[in-house]
Protein backbone atom coordinates (compact mmCIF):
# COMPACT_ATOMS: atom_id res chain seq x y z
CA UNK A 1 0.00 0.00 0.00
CA UNK A 2 1.44 3.35 -0.99
CA UNK A 3 0.63 5.11 2.02
CA UNK A 4 2.54 2.48 4.34
CA UNK A 5 5.61 3.23 1.85
CA UNK A 6 5.29 7.02 1.97
CA UNK A 7 5.34 6.44 6.03
CA UNK A 8 8.61 4.15 5.51
CA UNK A 9 10.24 6.74 3.89
CA UNK A 10 9.42 9.52 6.25
CA UNK A 11 10.96 6.99 8.98
CA UNK A 12 14.01 7.00 6.70
CA UNK A 13 14.76 10.75 6.85
CA UNK A 14 14.04 10.71 10.53
CA UNK A 15 17.01 8.48 11.11
CA UNK A 16 18.78 10.32 8.57
CA UNK A 17 19.05 13.02 10.91
CA UNK A 18 16.55 14.86 9.57
CA UNK A 19 14.28 17.48 11.49
CA UNK A 20 11.51 17.51 9.48
CA UNK A 21 10.63 15.95 6.46
CA UNK A 22 7.97 14.98 4.01
CA UNK A 23 6.61 12.74 0.95
CA UNK A 24 4.37 13.05 -1.36
CA UNK A 25 3.01 10.87 -4.30
CA UNK A 26 1.65 12.71 -7.19
CA UNK A 27 -0.10 11.83 -10.16
CA UNK A 28 -1.25 14.37 -12.53
CA UNK A 29 -3.47 13.47 -15.95
CA UNK A 30 -4.27 15.98 -18.49
CA UNK A 31 -6.27 16.32 -21.57
CA UNK A 32 -6.23 19.10 -24.39
CA UNK A 33 -7.91 19.65 -27.47
CA UNK A 34 -7.41 22.64 -29.47
CA UNK A 35 -9.50 23.18 -33.22
CA UNK A 36 -8.30 26.24 -35.20
CA UNK A 37 -11.12 27.06 -37.95
CA UNK A 38 -13.11 23.88 -37.76
CA UNK A 39 -9.32 21.32 -37.51
CA UNK A 40 -8.52 19.98 -34.63
CA UNK A 41 -4.84 20.97 -34.44
CA UNK A 42 -4.11 19.55 -31.05
CA UNK A 43 -5.28 17.10 -28.94
CA UNK A 44 -3.15 15.36 -25.94
CA UNK A 45 -3.36 13.23 -23.15
CA UNK A 46 -0.29 12.87 -20.96
CA UNK A 47 0.40 11.76 -17.66
CA UNK A 48 3.14 12.99 -14.94
CA UNK A 49 3.63 10.72 -12.09
CA UNK A 50 6.56 10.74 -9.47
CA UNK A 51 7.38 10.84 -5.92
CA UNK A 52 9.01 13.91 -4.12
CA UNK A 53 10.81 13.50 -1.10
CA UNK A 54 11.91 16.75 1.15
CA UNK A 55 13.99 16.24 4.40
CA UNK A 56 15.30 19.48 6.47
CA UNK A 57 18.48 19.64 8.54
CA UNK A 58 19.34 22.76 10.75
CA UNK A 59 17.75 25.00 7.98
CA UNK A 60 18.93 23.42 4.67
CA UNK A 61 16.64 21.46 2.68
CA UNK A 62 17.51 18.47 0.68
CA UNK A 63 15.12 17.08 -2.35
CA UNK A 64 15.10 13.55 -3.97
CA UNK A 65 12.79 12.63 -6.22
CA UNK A 66 11.53 9.59 -8.52
CA UNK A 67 9.48 8.05 -11.08
CA UNK A 68 9.35 4.84 -9.78
CA UNK A 69 6.41 4.01 -7.35
CA UNK A 70 8.30 0.78 -5.84
CA UNK A 71 9.56 0.37 -2.37
CA UNK A 72 12.88 0.25 -2.79
CA UNK A 73 13.39 3.29 -5.04
CA UNK A 74 10.81 5.26 -2.85
CA UNK A 75 13.47 4.54 0.34
CA UNK A 76 16.53 4.67 -1.45
CA UNK A 77 15.31 8.57 -2.74
CA UNK A 78 14.72 9.23 1.77
CA UNK A 79 18.28 8.00 2.08
CA UNK A 80 19.56 10.41 -0.52
CA UNK A 81 17.28 13.34 0.43
CA UNK A 82 18.12 13.06 4.06
CA UNK A 83 22.08 12.86 3.32
CA UNK A 84 21.34 16.58 0.44
CA UNK A 85 20.34 17.63 3.95
CA UNK A 86 23.36 17.13 6.00
CA UNK A 87 25.54 18.46 3.32
CA UNK A 88 23.59 21.36 2.99
CA UNK A 89 25.17 25.13 4.58
CA UNK A 90 21.64 26.99 4.81
CA UNK A 91 21.08 28.45 8.69
CA UNK A 92 17.01 28.97 9.59
CA UNK A 93 14.63 28.28 12.08
CA UNK A 94 12.91 24.49 12.46
CA UNK A 95 9.92 24.05 11.69
CA UNK A 96 7.82 23.95 15.00
CA UNK A 97 5.73 20.50 15.36
CA UNK A 98 1.76 20.98 14.50
CA UNK A 99 -1.01 18.39 14.14
CA UNK A 100 -0.54 16.80 10.83
CA UNK A 101 -3.65 16.17 8.88
CA UNK A 102 -5.12 12.58 7.90
CA UNK A 103 -7.86 11.56 5.93
CA UNK A 104 -9.06 10.87 2.13
CA UNK A 105 -10.59 13.35 0.46
CA UNK A 106 -12.09 12.83 -3.44
CA UNK A 107 -13.34 15.83 -5.34
CA UNK A 108 -16.84 16.58 -4.82
CA UNK A 109 -17.63 16.14 -8.57
CA UNK A 110 -20.99 15.36 -10.42
CA UNK A 111 -19.96 14.45 -13.68
CA UNK A 112 -16.02 12.87 -13.30
CA UNK A 113 -14.50 14.15 -16.63
CA UNK A 114 -12.42 10.75 -16.36
CA UNK A 115 -16.60 9.41 -17.48
CA UNK A 116 -17.28 11.51 -20.19
CA UNK A 117 -15.90 9.53 -23.81
CA UNK A 118 -13.48 11.95 -25.99
CA UNK A 119 -16.05 12.17 -29.01
CA UNK A 120 -17.90 14.15 -26.40
CA UNK A 121 -15.27 16.26 -25.95
CA UNK A 122 -14.82 17.11 -29.10
CA UNK A 123 -18.07 17.66 -30.26
CA UNK A 124 -17.94 20.54 -27.49
CA UNK A 125 -15.24 22.12 -29.06
CA UNK A 126 -16.22 22.04 -32.80
CA UNK A 127 -19.57 23.32 -31.64
CA UNK A 128 -17.63 26.47 -30.14
CA UNK A 129 -15.43 26.90 -33.04
CA UNK A 130 -18.41 26.53 -35.09
CA UNK A 131 -20.43 29.15 -33.90
CA UNK A 132 -17.55 31.43 -34.54
CA UNK A 133 -17.75 30.74 -38.16
CA UNK A 134 -21.54 32.11 -38.26
CA UNK A 135 -19.98 35.88 -38.51
CA UNK A 136 -18.83 36.67 -41.91
CA UNK A 137 -15.98 38.97 -40.58
CA UNK A 138 -13.71 36.29 -38.11
CA UNK A 139 -11.65 34.92 -40.41
CA UNK A 140 -10.03 32.69 -37.51
CA UNK A 141 -11.76 30.86 -35.23
CA UNK A 142 -10.58 28.86 -32.20
CA UNK A 143 -11.79 26.97 -29.39
CA UNK A 144 -9.77 24.84 -26.68
CA UNK A 145 -10.95 22.33 -23.85
CA UNK A 146 -8.60 21.22 -20.81
CA UNK A 147 -9.01 19.15 -18.16
CA UNK A 148 -6.68 18.09 -15.39
CA UNK A 149 -7.02 15.15 -12.93
CA UNK A 150 -4.65 16.04 -10.39
CA UNK A 151 -3.96 13.11 -7.00
CA UNK A 152 -1.73 13.56 -3.96
CA UNK A 153 -0.59 11.33 -0.80
CA UNK A 154 1.30 12.64 1.28
CA UNK A 155 3.24 11.61 4.29
CA UNK A 156 4.53 13.75 6.92
CA UNK A 157 6.92 14.02 10.27
CA UNK A 158 3.67 15.38 12.05
CA UNK A 159 2.15 12.19 11.46
CA UNK A 160 0.08 13.96 8.48
CA UNK A 161 -1.15 10.89 6.27
CA UNK A 162 -3.36 12.20 3.31
CA UNK A 163 -5.25 11.51 0.25
CA UNK A 164 -6.66 14.12 -2.20
CA UNK A 165 -7.89 14.59 -5.54
CA UNK A 166 -8.18 18.06 -7.62
CA UNK A 167 -10.45 18.07 -10.69
CA UNK A 168 -10.34 20.87 -12.98
CA UNK A 169 -11.47 22.40 -16.33
CA UNK A 170 -11.26 24.78 -19.01
CA UNK A 171 -13.00 25.75 -22.02
CA UNK A 172 -12.48 28.54 -23.89
CA UNK A 173 -13.11 30.35 -27.81
CA UNK A 174 -11.27 33.15 -29.27
CA UNK A 175 -12.68 34.99 -32.66
CA UNK A 176 -10.40 37.34 -34.86
CA UNK A 177 -12.44 39.33 -37.40
CA UNK A 178 -10.94 41.69 -40.15
CA UNK A 179 -12.37 44.44 -42.88
CA UNK A 180 -9.68 44.68 -44.81
CA UNK A 181 -7.96 47.44 -43.11
CA UNK A 182 -7.94 46.13 -39.44
CA UNK A 183 -8.20 42.92 -37.32
CA UNK A 184 -9.36 42.47 -33.97
CA UNK A 185 -9.83 39.96 -31.66
CA UNK A 186 -12.05 38.75 -28.59
CA UNK A 187 -12.11 36.00 -26.44
CA UNK A 188 -14.24 34.07 -23.81
CA UNK A 189 -13.70 31.90 -21.12
CA UNK A 190 -15.38 28.96 -19.07
CA UNK A 191 -13.48 27.54 -15.53
CA UNK A 192 -13.29 26.33 -12.53
CA UNK A 193 -12.26 23.40 -10.15
CA UNK A 194 -15.03 20.74 -10.74
CA UNK A 195 -16.56 18.40 -12.76
CA UNK A 196 -17.77 17.66 -16.58
CA UNK A 197 -20.95 18.95 -15.46
CA UNK A 198 -19.40 22.71 -15.72
CA UNK A 199 -19.82 21.84 -19.51
CA UNK A 200 -22.72 20.04 -19.85
CA UNK A 201 -25.63 22.35 -19.26
CA UNK A 202 -23.52 25.20 -21.31
CA UNK A 203 -24.80 26.45 -24.66
CA UNK A 204 -21.63 26.88 -26.54
CA UNK A 205 -22.86 27.89 -29.66
CA UNK A 206 -24.25 30.77 -27.72
CA UNK A 207 -20.96 31.27 -26.51
CA UNK A 208 -18.76 31.10 -29.56
CA UNK A 209 -21.63 33.18 -31.81
CA UNK A 210 -21.31 36.12 -28.64
CA UNK A 211 -17.75 36.00 -28.62
CA UNK A 212 -17.07 36.47 -32.52
CA UNK A 213 -19.90 39.33 -32.87
CA UNK A 214 -17.71 41.09 -30.18
CA UNK A 215 -14.39 40.97 -32.03
CA UNK A 216 -16.57 42.11 -35.14
CA UNK A 217 -17.97 44.61 -33.18
CA UNK A 218 -14.49 46.14 -32.51
CA UNK A 219 -13.46 46.83 -35.87
CA UNK A 220 -15.24 49.72 -35.24
CA UNK A 221 -13.58 51.06 -32.04
CA UNK A 222 -11.72 53.94 -31.78
CA UNK A 223 -7.85 55.19 -30.48
CA UNK A 224 -7.79 55.44 -26.99
CA UNK A 225 -6.56 58.42 -25.12
CA UNK A 226 -3.74 58.80 -23.08
CA UNK A 227 -2.84 60.54 -19.96
CA UNK A 228 -4.17 59.99 -15.87
CA UNK A 229 -7.69 59.73 -15.81
CA UNK A 230 -10.46 58.47 -13.80
CA UNK A 231 -10.52 54.34 -14.83
CA UNK A 232 -13.27 51.83 -13.73
CA UNK A 233 -11.25 48.62 -13.99
CA UNK A 234 -13.38 45.03 -14.87
CA UNK A 235 -13.22 42.36 -12.81
CA UNK A 236 -10.36 40.81 -14.73
CA UNK A 237 -8.36 43.80 -14.24
CA UNK A 238 -9.23 44.36 -11.02
CA UNK A 239 -7.51 40.40 -10.84
CA UNK A 240 -4.67 41.66 -12.38
CA UNK A 241 -3.81 44.21 -9.92
CA UNK A 242 -4.36 42.16 -7.46
CA UNK A 243 -2.44 39.26 -8.03
CA UNK A 244 0.29 40.16 -10.63
CA UNK A 245 1.95 42.82 -8.34
CA UNK A 246 0.30 42.90 -4.59
CA UNK A 247 -0.39 39.19 -4.46
CA UNK A 248 3.57 38.17 -5.96
CA UNK A 249 4.76 41.13 -3.58
CA UNK A 250 3.03 39.36 -0.85
CA UNK A 251 4.31 35.88 -0.96
CA UNK A 252 6.15 35.34 2.64
CA UNK A 253 9.45 34.02 0.35
CA UNK A 254 9.89 37.73 -1.39
CA UNK A 255 9.43 39.28 2.25
CA UNK A 256 12.05 37.01 3.67
CA UNK A 257 14.49 37.43 0.91
CA UNK A 258 13.71 41.33 1.11
CA UNK A 259 12.52 41.19 -2.46
CA UNK A 260 9.27 43.12 -2.04
CA UNK A 261 8.05 46.47 -1.20
CA UNK A 262 5.47 45.15 0.75
CA UNK A 263 7.96 44.79 3.20
CA UNK A 264 7.67 45.92 6.94
CA UNK A 265 3.99 47.77 5.68
CA UNK A 266 1.85 45.44 8.41
CA UNK A 267 -0.76 47.47 10.09
CA UNK A 268 0.04 49.77 7.79
CA UNK A 269 -2.58 52.06 5.55
CA UNK A 270 -2.00 50.79 1.65
CA UNK A 271 -5.37 51.67 0.12
CA UNK A 272 -8.66 53.59 0.62
CA UNK A 273 -10.72 51.95 3.36
CA UNK A 274 -12.99 50.56 0.55
CA UNK A 275 -9.72 47.79 -0.63
CA UNK A 276 -10.23 44.60 1.12
CA UNK A 277 -7.94 41.54 -0.44
CA UNK A 278 -7.56 38.11 0.30
CA UNK A 279 -6.18 35.05 -0.77
CA UNK A 280 -8.66 32.13 -0.27
CA UNK A 281 -7.86 28.37 -1.72
CA UNK A 282 -11.64 27.33 0.07
CA UNK A 283 -13.56 28.46 -2.58
CA UNK A 284 -14.28 24.83 -3.89
CA UNK A 285 -15.34 26.11 -7.58
CA UNK A 286 -12.68 28.37 -8.43
CA UNK A 287 -9.74 27.73 -10.19
CA UNK A 288 -7.44 27.62 -7.94
CA UNK A 289 -9.15 26.15 -5.30
CA UNK A 290 -7.24 23.44 -2.62
CA UNK A 291 -8.03 21.03 -0.27
CA UNK A 292 -4.83 21.09 1.06
CA UNK A 293 -1.01 22.63 -0.31
CA UNK A 294 1.41 20.45 -1.31
CA UNK A 295 2.92 20.54 2.22
CA UNK A 296 -0.15 19.12 3.82
CA UNK A 297 -1.86 22.02 4.95
CA UNK A 298 -5.32 22.84 4.92
CA UNK A 299 -6.15 25.71 2.55
CA UNK A 300 -7.13 29.00 4.19
CA UNK A 301 -8.64 32.46 3.79
CA UNK A 302 -5.96 34.94 4.29
CA UNK A 303 -6.42 38.67 4.77
CA UNK A 304 -4.05 40.17 3.27
CA UNK A 305 -5.64 43.65 2.88
CA UNK A 306 -8.61 44.99 5.19
CA UNK A 307 -10.42 48.06 4.26
CA UNK A 308 -7.21 49.54 3.38
CA UNK A 309 -4.89 48.44 5.91
CA UNK A 310 -2.38 45.72 5.37
CA UNK A 311 -2.84 42.31 7.71
CA UNK A 312 -0.18 40.10 6.41
CA UNK A 313 1.43 37.67 4.00
CA UNK A 314 0.52 33.80 2.49
CA UNK A 315 3.12 31.55 4.36
CA UNK A 316 4.49 28.08 3.50
CA UNK A 317 5.98 25.78 6.50
CA UNK A 318 9.13 27.33 6.35
CA UNK A 319 8.69 31.25 5.93
CA UNK A 320 5.89 30.64 8.48
CA UNK A 321 8.67 29.08 10.80
CA UNK A 322 10.94 31.98 9.46
CA UNK A 323 8.55 34.47 10.82
CA UNK A 324 6.87 32.99 13.68
CA UNK A 325 3.56 33.07 12.82
CA UNK A 326 0.82 30.09 11.59
CA UNK A 327 1.16 28.49 7.70
CA UNK A 328 -1.90 29.60 5.34
CA UNK A 329 -1.89 26.49 3.18
CA UNK A 330 0.39 28.88 0.43
CA UNK A 331 3.54 26.25 -0.34
CA UNK A 332 2.79 24.54 -3.75
CA UNK A 333 4.43 23.02 -6.22
CA UNK A 334 3.93 22.60 -9.98
CA UNK A 335 4.62 18.58 -10.39
CA UNK A 336 6.23 15.49 -7.63
CA UNK A 337 9.62 16.76 -9.59
CA UNK A 338 9.38 20.41 -8.70
CA UNK A 339 10.00 22.26 -4.62
CA UNK A 340 7.61 24.11 -3.30
CA UNK A 341 7.16 27.62 -3.61
CA UNK A 342 4.77 30.26 -1.30
CA UNK A 343 2.29 30.44 -4.35
CA UNK A 344 -0.87 32.15 -4.81
CA UNK A 345 -4.48 30.29 -4.97
CA UNK A 346 -7.69 32.61 -5.96
CA UNK A 347 -6.26 36.51 -4.99
CA UNK A 348 -8.85 39.15 -5.07
CA UNK A 349 -10.52 42.27 -3.95
CA UNK A 350 -13.34 41.66 -2.15
CA UNK A 351 -16.40 43.23 -3.56
CA UNK A 352 -17.84 46.54 -2.28
CA UNK A 353 -21.15 48.21 -2.64
CA UNK A 354 -21.48 50.26 -5.67
CA UNK A 355 -23.27 49.00 -8.91
CA UNK A 356 -21.73 49.32 -11.67
CA UNK A 357 -24.34 52.36 -13.38
CA UNK A 358 -23.56 54.05 -10.10
CA UNK A 359 -19.73 54.14 -10.57
CA UNK A 360 -20.12 55.59 -14.35
CA UNK A 361 -22.83 57.84 -13.81
CA UNK A 362 -20.26 59.79 -10.94
CA UNK A 363 -17.30 59.97 -13.95
CA UNK A 364 -17.38 62.95 -16.10
CA UNK A 365 -14.56 61.75 -18.49
CA UNK A 366 -12.69 58.80 -17.39
CA UNK A 367 -12.67 55.14 -19.01
CA UNK A 368 -13.87 51.68 -18.37
CA UNK A 369 -12.03 48.56 -19.04
CA UNK A 370 -12.89 45.18 -20.67
CA UNK A 371 -10.65 42.19 -20.31
CA UNK A 372 -6.86 42.24 -20.34
CA UNK A 373 -4.13 40.82 -22.89
CA UNK A 374 -1.62 40.46 -19.82
CA UNK A 375 0.16 42.37 -17.24
CA UNK A 376 3.27 42.20 -15.69
CA UNK A 377 4.32 41.01 -12.28
CA UNK A 378 6.70 43.93 -9.84
CA UNK A 379 7.26 42.47 -6.82
CA UNK A 380 10.09 44.72 -6.04
CA UNK A 381 9.17 48.07 -7.56
CA UNK A 382 5.00 48.02 -6.57
CA UNK A 383 4.43 48.91 -10.38
CA UNK A 384 0.93 48.12 -12.18
CA UNK A 385 1.35 47.66 -16.11
CA UNK A 386 -1.64 45.86 -17.81
CA UNK A 387 -2.49 45.44 -21.77
CA UNK A 388 -6.17 46.34 -21.98
CA UNK A 389 -8.41 43.83 -24.85
CA UNK A 390 -10.49 46.84 -24.88
CA UNK A 391 -12.52 49.46 -23.29
CA UNK A 392 -15.04 51.89 -23.46
CA UNK A 393 -14.79 56.19 -23.05
CA UNK A 394 -17.00 57.47 -20.26
CA UNK A 395 -18.05 61.10 -21.38
CA UNK A 396 -20.55 63.09 -18.94
CA UNK A 397 -21.40 59.75 -16.65
CA UNK A 398 -22.48 57.59 -20.26
CA UNK A 399 -20.60 55.01 -21.75
CA UNK A 400 -19.89 56.13 -25.52
CA UNK A 401 -17.46 55.10 -27.56
CA UNK A 402 -15.54 51.75 -27.90
CA UNK A 403 -11.94 51.73 -27.58
CA UNK A 404 -9.58 49.44 -28.92
CA UNK A 405 -6.54 48.16 -26.62
CA UNK A 406 -4.86 50.21 -24.54
CA UNK A 407 -2.45 50.03 -21.64
CA UNK A 408 -2.50 50.78 -18.10
CA UNK A 409 0.16 51.84 -15.76
CA UNK A 410 0.96 53.48 -12.13
CA UNK A 411 2.37 52.62 -9.31
CA UNK A 412 -0.08 49.92 -7.32
CA UNK A 413 -0.29 51.40 -3.46
CA UNK A 414 -0.80 54.80 -5.69
CA UNK A 415 -3.79 53.46 -7.70
CA UNK A 416 -5.12 51.77 -4.76
CA UNK A 417 -4.91 54.75 -2.00
CA UNK A 418 -7.50 56.43 -5.13
CA UNK A 419 -9.97 54.14 -5.22
CA UNK A 420 -13.29 55.60 -4.18
CA UNK A 421 -15.68 53.14 -5.97
CA UNK A 422 -15.85 49.30 -5.49
CA UNK A 423 -18.43 46.69 -7.29
CA UNK A 424 -21.08 44.76 -5.78
CA UNK A 425 -20.16 41.73 -7.79
CA UNK A 426 -17.37 39.41 -7.78
CA UNK A 427 -15.59 37.78 -10.62
CA UNK A 428 -12.95 34.87 -10.58
CA UNK A 429 -10.51 34.66 -14.03
CA UNK A 430 -8.91 31.24 -13.97
CA UNK A 431 -5.71 30.19 -15.22
CA UNK A 432 -1.95 29.53 -14.31
CA UNK A 433 0.78 31.69 -12.42
CA UNK A 434 4.65 30.90 -12.92
CA UNK A 435 6.96 32.02 -10.06
CA UNK A 436 8.75 33.81 -12.29
CA UNK A 437 8.34 32.24 -15.75
CA UNK A 438 8.44 28.70 -13.95
CA UNK A 439 6.54 26.35 -11.91
CA UNK A 440 3.17 27.05 -13.04
CA UNK A 441 0.51 26.39 -11.07
CA UNK A 442 -3.33 26.46 -11.22
CA UNK A 443 -4.95 29.85 -9.95
CA UNK A 444 -7.35 32.32 -10.08
CA UNK A 445 -7.48 36.14 -9.60
CA UNK A 446 -10.34 39.02 -10.07
CA UNK A 447 -12.62 40.78 -8.05
CA UNK A 448 -15.65 43.55 -8.50
CA UNK A 449 -15.18 46.46 -10.86
CA UNK A 450 -12.78 49.17 -9.39
CA UNK A 451 -12.76 52.99 -9.81
CA UNK A 452 -9.34 54.45 -9.72
CA UNK A 453 -7.10 56.79 -10.63
CA UNK A 454 -4.86 55.37 -13.38
CA UNK A 455 -2.30 56.60 -16.42
CA UNK A 456 -3.49 55.29 -19.96
CA UNK A 457 -1.37 54.54 -22.99
CA UNK A 458 -3.41 55.46 -25.76
CA UNK A 459 -4.36 51.99 -28.11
Amino acid sequence: MMQDILQKAVDRMLSGKADFCDVRFQSLRRLNVVMVDGAVRNLTEDAIEGVCLRARHDGSWGYASTNSSERGAILEAASKAAKNARLGTAKGKRIPEMRGERGSHRARVKLHPSKVPLEEKLSLVKDLDQAQREVKSVVNSNAAYAESIKTTMLANSFNAALEWEEVRGRLNCMSIASNGSRTEVYYDIEDGSGGYEMFKSLDTSKMGLACAKEAERMLSSKKCPSGETTCITDPMISGLLAHEVMGHASEADEIVKKRSFLSDVVGKRVASDLVTMVDDGTLQSAHGYIPFDDEGTRSSRTVIIDNGRYQGYMQSLETAADMGVKPTGNGRAQDPHRRVFVRMTNTFFEAGDWKLEEMIEGVKHGVLTDRSISGMEDPVGGGFEAKVLRGFLIEGGEVTDMLRGFTLTGKALEILKTTDAVGNKLELDGGTCGKGVEDLVPVSSGGPHCRSRIILGGG
